[in-house]
Order: structure tokens, then sequence, then C-alpha cells
């Protein structure tokens, strides 16, 4: 891929798409991390001397139709005040005012309001890639998406590059898929095995050690023959999971926390072949293997919560294990929506070595697929 260091950007107009997706409640992002993990890409292209076009998504608008609740304007609120400059609301391409501008730092208006921009269309594609110089792609959480503005615009531009979060974010991921220290021990959790299936079979072939977490757990719990009451696991799963135990890498927790509600009644911390019908698992300690296994690794992936940690009655198990990976010295790679609010919940961000942005392009990263606009981008150079 073409790198954003090794090109000359004085003067020149970028588009830098962004994931710049956040959570806005009353008009107010109320985390921006995502907007300061591009930040690096944009300090450096205006350092350089560039000007700039962000391009981001923001929820799942209906296309063609602008929708107040889905505006970027608070974005640009937000990336004012972290920038400290002024920033301007571009609402149409056509615009001419873009790149022709006081504001060094443009944005266009939720890139999704736009015709044509699931359906990866040409002439959108070739309207974005067009309009600029450089084709700068930052927005690795959407690298798994063959839209119009990660896919098609890469494609119809005159230059395109990697930034420098898209950079960073494939050299952490590649690490823990191809360039990892064993022992390598990987923790997978969430709600159903067939969402993390081809995650847990390609990591099987390179970790040493599986713990799995949430519904997925409670899958191989039935799977190894024990009742699971009325917790979430699914039955389609059961002798795939089974044939992955016969591999003696999975994990499974010797104890379990239940309870009769998901609200909390009737809590019990019992032995996972002592759960009741009428109960369901919401949470497992680590066991003193999981955190030999821990201690001991030289390399960590994190995918999913052991429990409903949210709430804070079944958050132990959780909790337990951010805390051995932040006291671990693995190289520790963490990704997925739930983990990364796990991480800011328990321990520092600091204490991982890499969280990644992507939810779905971190797990097919991880399962080994090829990304769109990855791709995209390799085939520009």
């Amino acid at each position: 891929m073409n790198n954003l260091f090794d090109l000359n950007l004085k003067d020149k107009n970028l588009a830098i798409r962004v994931d710049m997706n956040v959570p806005i409640k009353d008009g107010v992002v109320y985390d921006n991390s995502r907007i300061l993990a591009s930040m690096p890409t944009i300090n450096h292209a205006l350092e350089q001397g560039a000007k700039i076009l962000l391009v981001s998504h923001l929820g799942r608008p209906k296309e063609g139709i602008f929708d107040e609740k889905l505006s970027l304007r608070p974005v640009v609120e937000s990336l004012m005040n972290i920038a400290q400059e002024e920033v301007e609301l571009i609402s149409n391409l056509n615009d001419s005012s873009i790149f022709n501008s006081k504001a060094r730092i443009q944005v266009l208006e939720n890139i999704r309001f736009f015709d044509g921009e699931r359906s990866n269309s040409d002439p959108l594609g070739k309207l974005l890639g067009s309009i600029c110089d450089i084709y700068v792609f930052d927005a690795f959480g959407t690298s798994h998406r063959e839209h119009a503005s990660t896919h098609s615009a890469i494609k119809h531009s005159k230059i395109a590059c990697a930034g420098i979060l898209l950079q960073q974010e494939i050299a952490s991921l590649t690490k823990a898929l191809n360039e990892y220290e064993n022992p390598y021990t990987a923790i997978i959790g969430g709600s159903k095995v067939s969402t993390k299936l081809e995650l847990i079979k390609n990591i099987n072939t390179k970790a040493g050690h599986i713990i799995v977490g949430g519904g997925i757990a409670n899958t191989f719990i039935k799977a190894a023959g024990h009742e699971v009451g009325i917790s979430l696991y699914e039955e389609s799963m059961l002798n795939i999971a089974k044939d992955l135990l016969d591999g003696g890498k999975i994990i499974l927790p010797e104890s379990v926390i239940t309870s009769t509600t998901f609200e909390g009644s009737q809590i019990e911390e019992k032995k996972i072949n002592e759960v009741a019908k009428n109960e369901m698992i919401l949470d497992q300690p680590l066991t003193d293997q999981m955190l030999n296994v821990i201690n001991s690794s030289k390399t960590i992936l994190w995918n999913g919560p052991l429990g409903v940690f949210e709430n804070s009655l079944f958050e132990k198990g959780t909790k337990e294990l951010s805390i051995a990976i932040a006291q671990s010295k693995a190289f520790s790679i963490a990704g997925g929506g739930e983990t990364i609010s796990a991480i800011n919940k328990f321990i520092n961000s600091d204490d991982v070595s890499y969280c990644s942005t992507g939810g779905g392009a971190f797990l097919e990263f991880m399962e080994g697929k090829d990304l769109p606009s990855i791709t995209a981008l390799k085939l520009k150079n």
C-alpha cells in the first residue's frame, strides 16, 4: 500500500475516509475515542500543509434522506474542541467551497445520506475519488464493507494511501495473527459461537489455549454434557463445539454465576455441573488455570466479555480478566465494542498493548480474510 509518510502533501487536497461513527446523546458526542484515533493522520496532513475533507458515516440512516438526528454536526463540534481550530461542515459534494475555504478542516455530511454509498456505486465513488489530489483511507472499522467511500473511491482516486491509524491496525493485528510469540492465548467471548466460529477455527491453529466466555462458553458447557438451564446457547453448534473441545485447547470455567433473571434474582456461584434447569449462567470467574495461562503467555488476543459485565452483579469474571491482562507482560491485543467498553470500565486502555478500533473488521481480519478496502489499496499501489 502507498504510505502517507512517503507522499508529498504540501498544498495538496486530501479526502480522508475516517470512522467517526461515535455515540451521541442530546446532540453531544459522549465518547470521542474514534475521533481521537483519527487525529494522528489529520495532524500529520495539516503539518505538511494539506487541506482536508473528512468523510465518515454515522449510524444507519435511510439513503438519500437527510436525518438531523444522524447529522455529523456534533462530530464537527467535538472535532473543533480537539483540534482547536475552525472545522466546516459540508452538505454537498458539489459545493464550490470544498478545499476553497479559510478552514483547513472540512467534514462532509454523513456519507450514508448520499445515494449509492452502500451499493458501492461508481458515480459516487468517482466523485469522492476525483474531488481530491489524494484519497486517504484511515477507517479500519469500515474496511470490511464494500461501500462507495471504502472501496469505489479508492479505486477511482488519482492516488490512494493508507492513513496512520490503518497502518497501526494492520501492523498490530498482523503481529497477533502471523508474527506472534508463544505461548499464545486467546480469550473469545460473546453471545454466539456461530458469529465467532471462523475466528475460533483460525485461532485454534495458532493459540495454545482458548478461554471461552459468555453465551459461547454456555454452548461449550452444554456440549461437555452439563446442564445450562435457561441460559443462552446454540443447539446447532453443539457438535462443532464437541469437536473443538476434543482438540484440548478450549478451557472451560469451573464455576459460574447463575441467576433466575437478568435483573439478578437468586444469584449463586456454583460448579458447572450444579446449574439448575430454571437458572441462567450470566458470569464466570477466572480459574487458577486461566490465570496461570494468562500470566505465562507472550501473546494474548481478547475479543468478547466473559459475562454480562454491564450489570455490576455479573462483572466479576470480565473484571478479573481485564486486570489479569493489564498485569500480564504479554503483547496483548483487544478488539470489539464490548471488549473495549470492558477495558474502559475496569482498567486503563494503555494497559493493553493495542486496542483495535474495529468490530466486524477486527473479526474478519483475525479470521484471515481479505478486507475489501485493504485489497483496493494494495491494487492501487
